[in-house]
């Protein structure tokens, strides 16, 4: 078997992203030799969909879109009229998708990130509702487009409604499968799964797509994880999707305070992907 497909997060430098900063880091990944580049969508219109259209046909590069969830983004737990926006908000990444032969959307789809309160049995019925409600809505919209969304669990700190593969499961165990499946992240995974392996298993065949970054959310590799254990499990679970590098710098006041980056995960933005290339590269020969 070839090796994984490996992708940028464009997060690693940059908070919003333009077309200005594509039309100059694009090609800076393709020669790096990335496969596949993950695109944030923090509002609809940062960039010219149609230029990036073109772009990654040019470089030969794929990409998924990210969705961000700010405050005021909530599928669960506000007021119809926000859940609403919200929706049209998915809708738009889905069309951003569409139009870039994207395929993929990933990223925390529920709750707004930072939202994080105590939920007694009763109000997680409702919010697990209120949420299978609305992915039903958006498996209507993205399943006819042939585009696939891969929501996130992040760690305790940043959200109360999914941190584990398990808990996501439960949810959306009998969704439909071929358009909604599991994005797992192994910087959250450190934080709250008890074995890496065990986690990968679970998720099976609906996991769509990973997110590689070190323990302390610099370069993979090096690092804490158990790397090893990590690509033997994707090898038997035949997982096939992207491995996407995602952390973010510390000289971006926005990211660096969303993100709780304080202080420089690497040399260089740069060098933390780079050489986060070269470590996967070099262990996925292994499997």
């Amino acid at each position: 078997m070839t090796g994984w497909r490996i992708a940028a997060s464009t997060f690693i430098w940059h908070s919003p992203l333009t077309t200005d900063i594509l039309e100059s880091r694009l090609p800076q990944l393709a020669a790096w030799g990335f496969d596949a580049v993950e695109l944030p969508l923090e509002n609809v219109g940062d960039w010219d969909v149609e230029r990036c259209a073109s772009l990654l046909a040019e470089l030969g590069l794929e990409s998924v879109v990210c969705t961000a969830f700010p405050p005021g983004r909530e599928l669960a737990g506000a007021p119809e009229a926000t859940q609403a926006r919200t929706l049209d908000y998915m809708r738009a990444a889905i069309d951003v998708a569409v139009a870039q032969g994207s395929g993929m959307v990933i990223g925390p789809v529920y709750c707004s990130v930072g939202r994080s309160w105590r939920l007694d049995a009763d109000e997680r019925a409702l919010i697990n509702s209120e949420l299978r409600e609305n992915y039903s809505k958006l498996i209507d919209y993205a399943g006819p487009r042939g585009v696939k969304i891969a929501i996130e669990p992040l760690n305790r700190y940043e959200t109360s409604v999914f941190n584990t593969a398990e808990q996501l499961l439960d949810v959306i165990g009998d969704l439909e499968a071929d358009v909604l499946g599991v994005n797992l992240d192994t910087y959250h995974m450190n934080i709250e799964e008890r074995s890496f392996g065990d986690a990968l298993r679970l998720a099976g065949d609906r996991l769509l797509h990973l997110q590689v970054c070190g323990n302390d959310r610099g370069t993979p590799g090096g690092d804490l994880t158990p790397w090893d254990e990590i690509f033997s499990t994707l090898r038997e679970i035949g997982y096939l999707g992207m491995l996407g590098i995602e952390s973010f710098t510390a000289d971006n006041e926005s990211i660096s305070k969303a993100a709780s980056i304080w202080r420089p995960l690497a040399r260089t933005q740069d060098a933390l992907a780079v050489d986060g290339l070269a470590f996967l590269r070099e262990i996925s020969r292994r499997y």
